[in-house]
């Protein structure tokens, strides 16, 4: 089966037996409002038996009734917009059992453990939508009455009556805005419950929780800790996506992956190294599987990009058709590859192991000093290690070698500025300008990386070219084009650094 998948922006309100909704016509683009139309809606919902679906913010339910009957997965789509989820929906073929497609996109959550009805909701909406100047719905306010129990050993039920207003079609989160200004001088305030699901299971949901995950934020311990808890969510909230092949969603998910080996080793200090050592291999192994999908996306999109650039008389055979074909299997085997890994248990056990780092952080006495005291310390260990991968880059020679060293700088830049990144909330902007400069010297690193790696498949297509009986001007011209790049991006690098190394910028360290 076919899915579907939906932006839904939307915000809940509370309501009383006795709320009225305020008139909604006059405001901005708004020209009028229809309605309202009933509807009963009836959705069972399915989670482990420790709610780990709704611990994670994510929903899987089996609704009848409405427009859009049938199974729908709810995801946090992330990037800072709490109004917004993404809705995957599939058919209802009469199986009280979740479609699989859907079951194993909550893999990242469930460790691979039973779903089951957890909930029952029936809703009794009124619903009314807003015309845009245009004629067209804008958004639609819908006013329900709800009632629910949740099932198993323990039922307790519930009912109440809540606002929701969805934007459609050309609807704008200006409108959203404009609503809630009207709704609150109503008197009418958001809901303290981001969801049906959640408010039903109250305090069942929150007797599962694991352990309290606030952190002191004073703390060298605490700030760490808060910005690992952030990216192991990242990760976890990528891992959907990932899996449907959602166009740019290896790469957020290499990034956390390395984000929090970085982190990891720069703070060895604060959250052991030795106890941590095994957790940062497999994150390396994980990152390493999803590399070669990215390499292959970033070397694509670059040489799509000068192939465009390039004059008309320059592009020579069939060059745009060849580079497809090439790109095509190898990204068919990386996908493959990753499909796999993501399916296998030593991708499961190293969730649990980031859920168990949370949980049971090995903290050492460092952690519990002054963040703004003890973080700087640790950068400036990790800056100097910086500093000597770069000091053995310039005494290598110009070749393989030296782009190989240049490469280890960059990873060690990398590290350095994710450090600095985590301790951002302790340093009160001091490290600014110094984070600026080092990614002005990452960045140069990353482009004669991405040149050096160019190179190779460049000469290979060239030389399959002319076996073919094509022209391989082309693939020569791009070749050429790599080496003007890590021409450039060597002469530029001594003087980056040079800025970076200024003595004023680097005073927040000392």
């Amino acid at each position: 089966m076919t899915t579907t998948t939906v932006r839904e922006t939307e915000r809940k309100y509370d309501a009383q037996e006795q709320t009225q909704l305020p008139a909604l016509d006059d405001l901005p683009g708004v020209s009028a409002t229809v309605g309202p139309d009933e509807q009963t809606l009836e959705a069972v919902y399915y989670d482990t038996d420790d709610l780990r679906l709704a611990r994670s913010g994510v929903t899987l339910r089996r609704r009848s009734g409405g427009d859009d009957a049938g199974w729908h997965l709810k995801l946090p789509p992330g990037g800072g917009d709490k109004d917004s989820r993404d809705e995957l929906r599939l058919p209802d073929t009469g199986d009280s059992q979740p479609p699989p497609e859907l079951v194993e996109l909550t893999t990242a959550q469930t460790r691979g453990r039973e779903l089951a009805p957890v909930a029952l909701l029936t809703t009794r909406r009124r619903r009314h939508q807003l015309i845009g100047d245009d004629q067209r719905p804008v958004a639609e306010v819908v006013d329900d009455a709800v009632s629910g129990h949740t099932l198993g050993a323990e039922t307790t039920a519930q009912s109440w009556r809540e606002f929701e207003v969805e934007l459609t079609g050309g609807g704008s989160p200006e409108l959203l805005d404009a609503v809630e200004t009207r709704l609150r001088d109503a008197s009418i305030r958001r809901a303290d419950s981001p969801s049906k699901l959640a408010r039903l299971l109250g305090d069942r949901l929150r007797s599962y929780r694991r352990s309290p995950r606030e952190h002191d934020s004073s703390s060298a311990g605490g700030v760490v800790l808060g910005y690992l808890g952030k990216w192991v969510e990242e990760l976890t909230r990528r891992d959907p996506q990932v899996r449907q092949d959602s166009p740019d969603a290896v790469h957020p998910m290499r990034t956390a992956l390395r984000r929090l080996r970085s982190i990891l080793q720069v703070y060895g200090r604060i959250v052991d190294r030795e106890q941590t050592r095994q957790l940062t291999d497999e994150l390396k192994w994980l990152a390493g599987v999803l590399a070669p999908a990215r390499d292959l996306e970033v070397l694509r999109t670059r040489l799509d990009s000068m192939i465009e650039k390039l004059p008309p008389e320059d592009v020579v055979g069939p060059v745009s058709a060849r580079l497809t074909r090439h790109f095509a299997r190898q990204e068919a085997a990386a996908r493959a590859k990753i499909c796999a890994v993501l399916e296998g248990q030593r991708y499961l056990e190293l969730l649990d192991r980031l859920d168990d780092l949370l949980d049971h952080p090995p903290l050492t006495r460092r952690a519990e000093r002054p963040a703004d005291k003890e973080l700087p310390r640790q950068l400036r260990r990790a800056y100097r290690r910086f500093e000597r991968r770069m000091r053995h880059a310039d005494r290598t020679l110009a070749g393989a070698e030296r782009d190989d060293a240049l490469h280890e700088v960059r990873k060690t830049a990398k590290r350095l500025r994710y450090g600095i990144d985590a301790a951002r909330p302790a340093l009160s902007g001091v490290a600014d300008g110094f984070r600026k400069r080092l990614k002005k010297v990452q960045e140069l690193l990353g482009d004669h990386q991405e040149a050096v790696v160019a190179r190779p498949p460049l000469r290979e297509l060239s030389m399959q070219a002319h076996l073919d009986g094509e022209n391989g001007y082309t693939y020569g011209l791009l070749h050429g084009a790599q080496g003007a790049v890590i021409d450039k991006t060597q002469r530029e690098l001594p003087r980056a650094h040079r800025r970076l190394t200024r003595g004023k910028l680097r005073r927040w360290m000392r």
